[in-house]
């Protein structure tokens, strides 16, 4: 079992940044693949950013983010990271973690941690 803890949200105005941070509980090959989510009410589930490290490092950030946000994983703290600039109201959702053997298979989930982006 592998248990994930988020952290960094925060209420930013536009413009801002923030860095999450996603720990893993410890280092397995079940956290191979690690990413970002992130829900509003009312809106489904979407998908931020991926890091996968089995085998080959690959990343991917969804279109609305790419240019404004950077994911990264510090792999002997097993840390995931989401770089976050330039911050718009239409970012505000919980983001959550998830960790998986594969991208197809995401078996863990945090609790999430809040962004809110003001006008």
């Amino acid at each position: 079992q592998v248990q994930l803890a988020e952290s960094g949200g925060d209420s930013v105005q536009a413009g801002g940044s923030l860095t999450l941070s996603c720990a893993a509980s410890r280092y397995s090959d079940e956290t191979n693949c690690m990413g970002w989510f992130r829900q509003s009410p009312g809106k489904e589930r979407e998908r931020v950013a991926i890091f996968f490290t089995g085998g080959t490092t690959q990343t991917w950030l969804t279109h609305s983010v790419r240019d404004r946000f950077t994911i990264s994983k510090d792999t002997f703290n097993n840390t995931l990271y989401l770089q976050m600039n330039s911050l718009q109201p239409e970012d505000t959702a919980m983001y959550i973690c998830a960790a998986g053997p594969n991208c197809a298979a995401l078996t863990f989930w945090g609790q999430g941690t809040q962004v809110t982006v003001s006008s």
